[in-house]
């Protein structure tokens, strides 16, 4: 049972983020989510049995880990764009190092870029101080406006969807090293942006209305 409190603020961020979502396109101010996900790297003890006609790609049940690598999703769902960068770590550096580029190269032209994430400790305009000189810590903030996802409602997340289809057609096997990671993350990103692929998004404030009911407060008397 979700208390009031609890129930007042899942509301309060889910529909402002739908707001958002529901809003037309503009270049000027574009809608990015953002999200993380990560991989492990492992090497084969033994060589796959090769696939044969009715029968797949066979791996040794023994393997060798060779670390972990982080991987920062941005995808603009009405524009038919996302882009993934792999990192070795996942620290608050990190995260700010992906908002240069965001502003910079990625919408240098843009007014204020809306930005839909979730509520990761490092996902907060405090990370870009903690990262950059003030001065170019404010620079980037009063470019960017974040948007944070109901806590425990990542399935809300429209990154969500993309990582998804990520896993299934090119993470969901072993990978050796980061440059095999890399390469076929860009085999993936360039395939679905050359394609446009949007993400169709139908779950809005009026169905949330109605199918999670229990979770708005009921009106003050």
């Amino acid at each position: 049972m979700v208390s009031v409190g609890s129930g007042a603020e899942f509301v309060a961020a889910m529909e402002d983020v739908f707001d958002l979502y529901a809003k037309p396109y503009d270049p000027q101010r574009p809608k990015v989510n953002f999200d993380e996900a990560s991989k492990q790297l492992i090497a084969e003890t033994r060589q796959p049995l090769p696939a044969a006609p009715g029968q797949a790609l066979r791996y040794d049940y023994a393997y060798q880990r060779h670390g972990t690598r982080n991987l920062f999703m941005f995808s603009e769902p009405q524009a038919g764009w996302r882009h993934i960068e792999v990192t070795e770590q996942r620290p608050t550096q990190d995260f700010a190092y992906q908002m240069p580029w965001l502003v910079d190269e990625r919408y240098p032209e843009a007014e204020v870029i809306r930005v839909i994430l979730d509520n990761l400790n490092t996902h907060k305009p405090a990370s870009l101080y903690e990262t950059f000189a003030p001065a170019e810590a404010r620079r980037l903030v009063q470019k960017l406006e974040f948007h944070y996802m109901p806590k425990h409602g990542s399935w809300l997340h429209m990154d969500d969807i993309e990582l998804s289809i990520l896993q299934g057609q090119c993470l969901d096997r072993r990978i050796l090293d980061e440059a095999v990671l890399k390469r076929e993350i860009k085999a993936y990103e360039d395939a679905r942006n050359a394609a446009k692929a949007p993400i169709e998004w139908s779950f809005m404030t009026t169905e949330a209305c109605r199918k999670l009911h229990s979770l708005y407060p009921s009106n003050p008397k």
